[in-house]
């Protein structure tokens, strides 16, 4: 596994969660597809509220319920990734919003297994 550390780039891609690629959510096939490409990791995190270039409000307002509500899809790894990124992006992305931004890695890992001292 890699382990990413110190300088990194972080990419935010912002999509709706009614947007599809292939007949699935878009924010699915984005992460399946970067864990396929070998990328340290990503996570898509669902919006309780926002508005995009069409100045819609999506919200999980019961009164104003919207079956289209905000993703964001965070990865971060190493700026050669990043960079193997943009062509995916291009290929499976009509819309949206995609920024990028210098991070700065202080810890990486799987959680470790502790084993609980009986006493």
């Amino acid at each position: 596994m890699r382990l990413p550390n110190g300088e990194q780039v972080r990419a935010r891609i912002f999509v709706g969660e009614s947007d599809r690629w292939h007949h699935q959510p878009l924010y699915r096939a984005l992460v399946e597809r970067l864990r396929k490409e070998g990328f340290a990791g990503a996570t898509a995190l669902r919006g309780i509220e926002g508005f995009g270039a069409r100045s819609l409000i999506h919200t999980i307002n019961i009164l104003d319920l919207s079956d289209d509500l905000p993703i964001v899809i965070e990865v971060v790894d190493s700026q050669e990734h990043i960079d193997r990124l943009v062509p995916i992006l291009d290929e499976m992305m009509s819309g949206g919003l995609v920024t990028l931004e210098k991070v700065q890695v202080l810890r990486y890992g799987a959680q470790r297994q502790t084993t609980s001292g009986g006493g």
